[in-house]
């Protein structure tokens, strides 16, 4: 649609959101260094067409990292994805981690499947993928070797692997940043960024570099997510401290491009199930990528139950796509909160405490409800709307490093 003048019309609006996201990209600010970005290859939320909310799928590292991480264990992935109903909620991203390829480039400089793990190779393996329904991702670096190093990384051959991933039907490139010497992620991220663009194909575009940079600030202008934590570990310090330093951050994600606190660990096994649920909620209040860490070919019903959660997914996946905060903590005690779509609010009472029970209350003024608000309470957990109305705040007893979570909704009577 062409248009001028005045009016809201849906394309006005997609308009004024683009233009704030490149005002702030263009006067992000890494390392202390202005970062400036050719307006022609900016990305934004409507420049690929991908990332409107947070990607969902799975990816291999967690649970396999090098060993097992081949074409049998990502063809029955795909199945059990569909088998079980998880691709139906939205896990559709099938993602091949590190040590998939040949160590060596082949004599025209391509990357080689390698012909022990993937013996069909990447292409075949991408047909079958989407004839379940999914999307296939892949790995690779912005260096000369991947983190493993197991395998070339793409740096001097980002259009030409580019090309290769698009010609083998890759739907999400995982970009890492390892073994690279001097050289800085601003000086590589976007010679793949601007490759991807000219293939043809929209491919999502991760960016890796675990926060070193502060990517938040700049990643807008190259992908669709960056990493803004280390690698996550299946321990409940871990995943507390991931989550608080992907908090920092919450101000810069947006629908097309969202922080990236890593992969999930529900279900291998390392913490309580009362502990990954948790870790299941912040990540869904913070709007990041809802990507399986653990073998859903052999999950447990405890697992499964967490990871097909509709009302914590439909948190993660709400339009508005605002990212939940830390509002408030006392002691061992927190309140994370997020403005959800239809006039709702998220929220996440957290006891941090290893042994004893807390009573928290959620204020109003904290969690953004305009004061006498009367509202309904959804626990998302236990699957039912509470039968009291709440007014001003709600407290609620939580258990020793466990959560409840609940949707907020205004009890509006129109006269």
């Amino acid at each position: 649609m062409a248009g001028g003048g005045g009016g809201s019309s849906p394309a006005r609006l997609a308009l004024l959101v683009v233009a704030a996201v490149v005002a702030c990209v263009a006067g992000a600010v890494a390392g202390g260094k202005v970062v400036q970005v050719e307006e022609a290859h900016r990305r934004s939320m409507l420049a690929n067409g991908l990332g409107s909310a947070p990607p969902m799928g799975w990816n291999s590292w967690n649970h396999f990292q090098c060993d097992g991480n081949g074409e049998v264990v990502i063809r029955e992935t795909a199945d059990a994805l569909v088998s079980t109903g998880l691709a139906a909620l939205g896990y559709r991203y099938v993602i091949i981690d590190d040590c998939w390829a040949e160590p060596q480039r082949d004599a025209k400089g391509n990357l080689v499947a390698n012909t022990k793990t993937f013996p069909h190779g990447i292409k075949a393996l991408a047909d079958y993928v989407h004839s379940k329904g999914l999307k296939l991702g892949i790995y690779s670096d912005a260096g000369f070797q991947t983190c493993a190093k197991a395998q070339p990384g793409s740096l001097g051959h980002e259009e030409q692997d580019a090309k290769t991933f698009a010609a083998w039907g890759v739907d999400y490139l995982k970009y890492d940043n390892c073994n690279n010497g001097d050289l800085k992620p601003l000086e590589r991220y976007p010679e793949m960024s601007r490759a991807l663009m000219k293939v043809g194909r929209p491919i999502y575009f991760a960016l890796c570099e675990w926060g070193d940079m502060h990517p938040a600030k700049w990643g807008a202008a190259y992908g669709n997510s960056w990493r803004t934590t280390n690698d996550i570990a299946d321990t409940w310090d871990s995943m507390i401290a991931t989550a608080d330093q992907n908090e920092v951050w919450s101000e810069y994600a947006r629908p097309g491009g969202w922080n990236d606190p890593d992969m999930l660990e529900v279900g291998n096994g390392g913490m309580t199930n009362s502990e990954y649920i948790v870790h299941f909620s912040l990540w869904a209040i913070s709007k990041a990528p809802l990507l399986i860490g653990c073998d859903v070919r052999h999950m447990s019903q405890e697992t499964y139950d967490i990871l097909a959660n509709k009302e914590v997914i439909a948190v993660n996946q709400d339009p508005l796509g605002v990212q939940g905060k830390k509002v408030r903590m006392e002691g061992s005690s927190e309140i994370w909160a997020a403005p959800l779509s239809e006039y709702r609010t998220a929220v996440v009472l957290l006891n941090r405490h290893a042994k004893d029970e807390a009573t928290i209350t959620a204020h109003w003024d904290d969690i953004g409800l305009p004061a006498g608000t009367p509202v309904e309470a959804r626990d998302l957990w236990l699957h039912e709307t509470l039968d009291a109305t709440f007014t001003d705040k709600m407290s609620i007893d939580v258990a020793p490093h466990s959560c409840r979570m609940f949707v907020l909704k205004p009890r509006i009577h129109i006269r």
